[in-house]
């Protein structure tokens, strides 16, 4: 294929699969649970936070995340107890724990308390086509409170070449403005040509066999390699194309 056969095979597919009947499979369905900003912001940020390994685990786990927080996210963060914490002990994702997710609890409090919230920490070092730094100042601000340092490694830092792809989901599912309902698009500071696709086994598989994607490994050079040539097909909704190669390699075998 060349350039403009693929981008228009790409625009149907992202047709195909950016729509309401994505969420029932997906987790970005938790921040939809919600209508505040600050729940949803929270909602999609834990549920985002576990989204590896098994997708049907990973929106029943979202779900007893929601559930442990009385489903008030926002309020469970502000105004918790230690108590409250200690309720959150047998909760598993995988190699997440009960005490990660108390960690967590508490960097988002310290964020909201001090910095503003998400959507002001991620915005403050916002670059023009890049949110990647944003990533890693947050990851700074997040965990400057007591936590455990096994907790660190539930957000990657792709200042340490790491293709984050869960934290890019989660940016796309704030930030990107979409008219069909799945991206709830609720941050303005933060424009959408800044997004990075959430880089992962099945996206990575199908652009390489797409040729937009060279590089073998799935880590911060090969984002860079992916954005670049998504960029280049829709610089101003580069990571709609997500839905795309996520549907043609989950749903589609391709």
């Amino acid at each position: 294929m060349n350039k403009s056969e693929l981008k228009e095979f790409l625009d149907e597919k992202v047709i195909q699969y950016n729509n309401l009947d994505f969420i029932e499979s997906d987790p970005v369905q938790i921040p939809h649970l919600f209508s505040q900003k600050e729940d949803i912001e929270i909602a999609g940020f834990l549920s985002a936070s576990i989204a590896w390994g098994n997708r049907k685990m990973i929106i029943k786990n979202s779900h007893k995340m929601m559930e442990l927080m009385g489903n008030t996210p926002y309020d469970f963060v502000m105004s918790h107890s230690d108590p409250d914490l200690q309720q959150l002990e047998n909760f598993v994702h995988r190699t997440f724990n009960g005490k990660d997710f108390a960690g967590f609890i508490k960097g988002l409090q310290h964020i909201y308390k001090n910095h503003n919230g998400l959507e002001t920490v991620f915005a403050k070092h916002h670059e023009k086509d890049s949110l990647q730094k944003s990533i890693h100042e947050f990851k700074k601000t997040f965990f400057e409170t007591d936590h455990l340092p096994r907790t660190q490694k539930h957000i990657s830092d792709p200042l340490n070449n790491s293709a984050a792809k869960r934290i890019n989901m989660y940016l796309r599912w704030m930030v990107r403005q979409d008219t069909k309902g799945v991206d709830l698009g609720i941050w303005k500071t933060i424009t959408p040509s800044a997004l990075s696709c959430p880089l992962d086994v099945h996206s990575g598989n199908v652009a390489r066999k797409l040729g937009l994607l060279l590089r073998k490994q799935n880590d911060g050079k090969a984002l860079a390699e992916l954005d670049q040539r998504l960029r280049e097909l829709d610089p101003t909704d580069p990571v709609k194309y997500d839905f795309a190669l996520f549907g043609l390699g989950v749903f589609e075998g391709f």
